[in-house]
């Protein structure tokens, strides 16, 4: 599959203007990533390609690094994952804990693109106290 560089372009535009719009302090660090910064949190947004037929716009806060990762720590973020309405909390290659939710790009309007950042914003700056309490670390915003 191949996602057409119309949608993408098109999906581009569309976060731009959201951004542009409702967090004017928004960075563009290249074309289809952005970040804003929003309570002990930054979300990252990335335009990602999906299918023929559609993008992918990924909104992503990392939480917490150096935390002790173990089998309890690991069953309360699976567990969570459980309970939140969409997205996820996840690990990346240097066990940074992240919570992630994404939606189709192409057709996404204002209000599904705000309530996804604000969304992921609020999850981030909750979750990442209780993590740090749980498992140590330091939340990634203060390693910035």
């Amino acid at each position: 599959m191949h996602t057409p560089d119309t949608f993408l372009k098109t999906t581009h535009q569309k976060v731009e203007q959201v951004l542009n719009a409702h967090y004017p302090d928004h960075i563009q660090h290249s074309e289809g990533s952005y970040s804003i910064d929003a309570g002990s949190s930054r979300v990252m947004i990335i335009v990602r390609p999906f299918t023929d037929t559609d993008t992918c716009i990924e909104f992503m806060a990392t939480l917490v690094s150096g935390a002790r990762i173990n089998e309890d720590l690991l069953r309360y973020l699976l567990r969570k994952n459980a309970e939140l309405h969409f997205g996820a909390f996840s690990l990346l290659f240097d066990d940074t804990i992240c919570f992630t939710h994404s939606i189709a790009g192409i057709n996404a309007d204002e209000n599904e693109i705000i309530t996804s950042i604000h969304s992921v914003a609020v999850i981030a700056d909750h979750y990442d106290d209780e993590i740090i309490q749980l498992a140590g670390g330091t939340r990634c915003n203060e390693e910035i």
